[in-house]
């Protein structure tokens, strides 16, 4: 696949179906908060685009004795409050612009947090379905050996992200390390808590996304114990977010997946709520629920895009990009107050447009979703000083981050009368750009 294709499925939803671009999508919401700004020019060009770019292939021995070799993308967007922060990515149909986008939406995503790093993120174009643990290794070492020098716990942090796991990134860390022989925990987050990992690391997104559901709640003088909710996506971040949701006293009615076998997505439903630990029980590592025990559990089966027509308080959209377009924006029903996302970029301009007129609240990704990220600044702080903290410790940590990092959004759009998710660009792009004008470079 070319650079900067537009083609192609991710994780059971399209991840560029043909006419979306998710790096245009990006600017074009940049922009137009630029003019709110009223940035001047120079800013705006450096913020415009990533201020690095790597591209590069990696040749692999398989197991068979032939050579593959992979295409692959670091995308660091800006560096200006700190070192890159970013996960990296595996799938079939990555494109280059895709992660130009989420590297963006990850230096506005650690603005917002105000936590002290930029905006990376990285992408191999392979399918882990098809590969053996050893051939994912040797992609692994062989990312590592092509941007070592670019990779640091001073200059770029990656972290897991779309079928990429724990393992996946201490096979990076130990490359890494036998490259610059020595320890350096602190280059890679998200690895397993027995080798430098952070307890919390797991929970992280899904946990936040609902701490700050949870507030939002309280503002709209909503109970939580009366909401109902359907989910878009059933991988790491879904499942934790499903978890304590239910645990707060929320029901869940649906959630979606890919499924392999079929190739195609599909959402299971269950009107009185979702059993989240018979899911799991019956869920492989890659998201994707038996559909057969599903159905003996006494789930209904349905389209994967039917998540979103649900009669419920709250959506969540927790797979990917693009889930919320102006073509199925009206499915939604008059009951649904609340969209929260735990994705990256599911909600298009123009069907943010839209749901503004439906007067539906909206939680913009970077801030629901920081969870991730400001976990992975604990882990790297944690690595960096050789000292670990108790889960406790580090949720609780979490928790109120996440919430005061709300109640700044929230408290500005209501003194501005705007919307949330420009009150939280309003803040993050403006803490970039002043942090590039007092390094002097624009």
């Amino acid at each position: 696949m070319p650079f900067g294709s537009n083609t192609g499925k991710i994780g059971g939803e399209n991840m560029a179906e043909e006419g979306f671009n998710a790096f245009k999508m990006a600017q074009k919401q940049f922009d137009r908060i630029a003019d709110k700004l009223d940035l001047d020019e120079g800013t705006r060009k450096i913020l415009r685009k990533p201020i690095r770019e790597y591209h590069f292939n990696i040749p692999v021995k398989m197991d068979d004795g032939s050579t593959q070799v992979f295409e692959a993308f670091r995308i660091q967007h800006n560096d200006a409050r700190g070192p890159c922060k970013g996960g990296i990515r595996f799938h079939p149909q990555e494109t280059v612009d895709t992660v130009r986008a989420l590297a963006m939406w990850m230096t506005w995503k650690t603005a917002v947090a105000n936590i002290p790093l930029g905006g990376g993120k990285g992408g191999v174009i392979c399918d882990p379905h098809d590969l053996s643990d050893r051939e994912q290794e040797r992609i692994c070492r062989g990312y590592v050996r092509e941007i070592y020098d670019e990779l640091g716990p001073d200059k770029d942090i990656p972290a897991p992200d779309v079928m990429t796991t724990a393992q996946h990134m201490l096979w990076m860390m130990d490359e890494y390390e036998k490259i610059n022989g020595s320890k350096n925990p602190g280059v890679i987050t998200g690895k397993p808590v027995d080798m430098g990992g952070s307890l919390g690391r797991t929970e992280a997104t899904g946990y936040g996304v609902i701490y700050v559901l949870r507030e939002v709640l309280k503002e709209m003088d909503l109970d939580i114990n009366e909401m109902t909710a359907s989910v878009q996506g059933f991988g790491n971040v879904a499942q934790h977010a499903v978890e304590l949701f239910i645990e707060y006293g929320g029901t869940v009615v649906s959630v979606s997946c890919w499924d392999q076998e079929d190739s195609c997505a599909y959402s299971y439903f269950r009107e009185d709520g979702i059993d989240l630990e018979e899911l799991r029980g019956i869920t492989d590592r890659f998201g994707s629920i038996d559909k057969k025990k599903a159905k003996e559990k006494g789930y209904t089966r349905r389209s994967g895009e039917d998540w979103i027509k649900d009669d419920v308080d709250i959506l969540i959209p927790a797979a990917l990009e693009n889930a919320i377009t102006e073509d199925n924006v009206e499915d939604i029903k008059d009951s649904v107050r609340l969209i929260i996302s735990g994705a990256n970029g599911p909600i298009t301009p123009e069907a943010d447009e839209m749901l503004e007129e439906m007067d539906i609240v909206v939680i913009p990704d970077f801030l629901a979703n920081a969870g991730g990220v400001t976990c992975s600044y604990f882990e790297q702080v944690q690595s960096n000083q050789n000292y670990y903290w108790p889960k406790e410790e580090v949720l609780g940590k979490l928790d109120n981050m996440m919430t005061d990092a709300f109640y700044e959004v929230w408290e500005l759009a209501k003194r501005k009368n705007i919307r949330v998710r420009d009150a939280a660009y309003m803040i993050s792009i403006d803490r970039v750009a002043e942090a590039c004008k007092k390094r002097g470079w624009v």
